[in-house]
């Protein structure tokens, strides 16, 4: 089937050719876009599902009081400056005068409601709560002044309230999800409005005229959703779409070579590493080499999670297996993301070195070893199992390896069911990071709530939390940077890679690439 896809395409990309000038400069003159997104929005709720698309999408329709640029720094959105007044009290100024789409005037009332809501979708499966737990309380001090108070000092509010939507009270607080879905409570700041949908087919909008910043360039943009790889690829070469995201690897090659295509690519914030199983049990899948249970689990020890991160190529990872659509990584955040450590550098491959390691941590003949992975989520994530496990046969280990979908694999991996598993994380704060992954496990407080390997250093817990507690902007980099170098010479995750996000556009578009990996038709311009 694969085969006759590939094969498809290059037919495809002949037949088109001539057809490429007409279709869009046709298409450009009624200042259409059209734009081909790898993954569906399960929710027109801004509120309900906190997923990467439904947020990519909600953007469009909604603002939020912080917007985040191309390169993950903060910059004003419906605030126009934010400042902590003291330690538990920040403060967010207003735009004056902009408008929702049914002409109503922003307020501070609608800031305050907007923040109140999540909390109260009690049903959402993905819930935003996260960003609104640290507000302990509110202040309309005037129609465009809010101030938030926390329980205690913490530095990432600016960042947390990027992910909450601000909607209008008046519409929204006799509005449920389903309003949103049909479209009847889809009014926003945003710079566009919402026409209509066919769910897992398209999304049509409109430009918001009466936007309060730039003007998008198109009078009506339409999202196709495109799930799969191949009917994504063809819908771009067949000029059905002027733009995609989530470009398959193996039609890169392709692509570079057609004079009608132009791609897009940047590092994202999304970072690929492994947890090891740090618990004092019998690790489930790590046993000797006749398949009997070790008395320990051997990756307490930091010799073998050494050893372990040594037996690793990254750089031949990301050039064969990944075909250049990633970068090794020493940190899991991105090269200038907060609490990016530059004095980390990228483990050396060094399969006698891991040897020797094993050797002095009392496993001179290796053990055995299940490696465990998606296979349907991160770029040729299959494939990078497969991979490591190569690796790590070289230094004794003996190793199988079990991916699964990751509707499947996600919940056994969340329960520690594995002794080594991979994971994707993505994020604009390195503490946020840490903390999430690395934090020692507290379900109250929602440290370590991603914490597979159940790793936990009451050091670094404490770097973590006064890096989270500074408002001042210096000193929370300078923890956050610690923080990072502790966890990552501890080996509490192996990191592996920073993942490319590309785009595939027609000639003549032009959008800037984004770390956040979303795709915003406002950020497409016509060359």
């Amino acid at each position: 089937m694969r085969l006759f896809a590939r094969t498809t395409l290059v037919a495809l990309s002949t037949a088109s050719a001539l057809l490429f000038g007409a279709i869009w400069t046709s298409h450009s003159e009624a200042a259409d876009l059209r734009i081909g997104l790898s993954a569906d929005v399960t929710s027109f709720d801004p509120h309900y599902v906190n997923s990467g698309p439904n947020n990519s999408f909600a953007f469009h329709v909604f603002d939020a009081l912080v917007n985040v640029d191309a390169n993950g720094n903060l910059v004003p959105g419906l605030a126009t400056s934010w400042k902590a007044i003291d330690p538990l009290t920040w403060e967010f100024k207003l735009r004056h005068g902009v408008k929702f789409h049914d002409g109503s005037e922003l307020t501070s009332a609608d800031v305050i409601f907007s923040l109140d809501r999540p909390a109260t979708l009690l049903t959402s499966p993905g819930p935003f709560t996260s960003y609104t737990r640290q507000i302990v309380g509110k202040q309309a001090v005037d129609a465009y002044t809010v101030r938030l108070k926390t329980a205690m000092p913490y530095g990432p509010l600016p960042l947390d309230v990027n992910s909450i939507f601000i909607v209008s009270k008046k519409i929204t607080q006799t509005a449920s999800t389903d309003d949103f879905n049909s479209g009847k409570a889809m009014i926003g700041t945003g710079p566009f409005k919402f026409i209509k949908a066919k769910r897992g087919e398209s999304i049509e909008l409109i430009r918001n005229d009466q936007y309060w910043g730039e003007k998008p360039t198109w009078d009506k943009v339409t999202f196709r959703i495109l799930t799969s790889g191949a009917p994504r690829i063809a819908a771009l070469l067949a000029g059905d779409v002027d733009a995609i995201d989530g470009v398959p690897p193996a039609d890169l090659p392709k692509l570079k070579m057609n004079p009608k295509i132009k791609l897009e690519q940047k590092i994202s914030w999304r970072t690929i590493f492994w947890h090891l199983d740090q618990q004092t049990r019998v690790s489930p899948y790590i046993t000797d080499k006749a398949g009997k249970p070790l008395p320990s689990n051997p990756f307490h020890d930091i010799r073998v999670r050494k050893a372990i991160s040594k037996a690793i190529n990254r750089q031949a990872l990301s050039d064969r297996i990944l075909e250049g659509l990633a970068v090794p990584a020493s940190n899991i955040v991105a090269p200038g993301i907060l609490g990016y450590d530059d004095s980390l550098k990228i483990e050396a491959y060094d399969p006698e070195g891991a040897k020797k390691l094993l050797t002095e941590a009392g496993y001179p003949n290796g053990f055995a070893l299940t490696l465990h992975g998606p296979n349907n989520r991160y770029i040729n994530d299959e494939q990078v199992v497969q991979t490591v496990a190569q690796f790590l046969s070289k230094i004794g280990i003996q190793t199988k390896i079990e991916t699964l979908p990751m509707t499947v694999y996600l919940p056994r991996a969340a329960k520690s069911e594995f002794s080594m598993s991979l994971l994707g994380w993505g994020t604009l704060a390195g503490d946020f990071a840490l903390r999430t992954v690395t934090g020692t496990v507290n379900p109250e407080t929602g440290w370590g709530s991603w914490n597979w390997g159940k790793y936990s250093n009451t050091a670094l817990d404490d770097l973590i939390r006064n890096s989270l507690g500074s408002v001042e902007d210096s000193k929370r980099r300078d923890f956050a940077k610690k923080a990072m170098g502790l966890a990552m010479r501890d080996y509490a995750v192996i990191p592996l890679h920073h993942q490319y996000a590309t785009w595939a556009l027609r000639k003549g578009l032009k959008y800037t690439a984004r770390t956040d990996e979303f795709t915003f038709a406002q950020n497409f311009k016509a060359e």
